[in-house]
C-alpha cells in the first residue's frame, strides 16, 4: 500500500525530509507521494515516518488506490535501493 496526503495537508514541511525513498515532494498545491516509490518506510523503518512527523492528525493515509501487500512493499525496497 501506498500512503497518500489527503488536503488537510498545511505544508508544513515535515514529511518530505524524512522519506527514505524521496517519495514526497511538493504537487500544485499539498505535498504529494509518489505511489511507485511508497514502501510505507518496510525496509527502513517499522513505520512510516512521514505519519510519525505529521502534524495533522490522519492526514496521511492508505492510498485506496494502491493497495499492496507486505511482500510486495519489501519488493519495491530492494529494487528501489538497487539491491535487487
Amino acid at each position: 500500500m501506498a500512503l497518500l496526503i489527503q488536503d488537510t495537508c498545511i505544508n508544513c514541511d515535515m514529511c518530505e525530509p524524512e522519506c527514505p525513498n524521496s517519495a514526497i515532494s511538493m504537487g500544485d498545491e499539498i505535498y504529494e507521494i509518489d505511489p511507485d516509490l511508497c514502501t510505507e518506510c518496510k525496509g527502513h523503518y517499522d513505520t512510516p515516518t512521514c505519519q510519525s512527523v505529521c502534524p495533522i492528525t490522519k492526514c496521511i493515509i492508505t492510498d485506496p488506490m494502491h493497495i499492496e501487500s507486505e511482500g510486495e512493499l519489501l519488493e519495491k525496497f530492494v529494487i528501489i535501493q538497487g539491491l535487487a
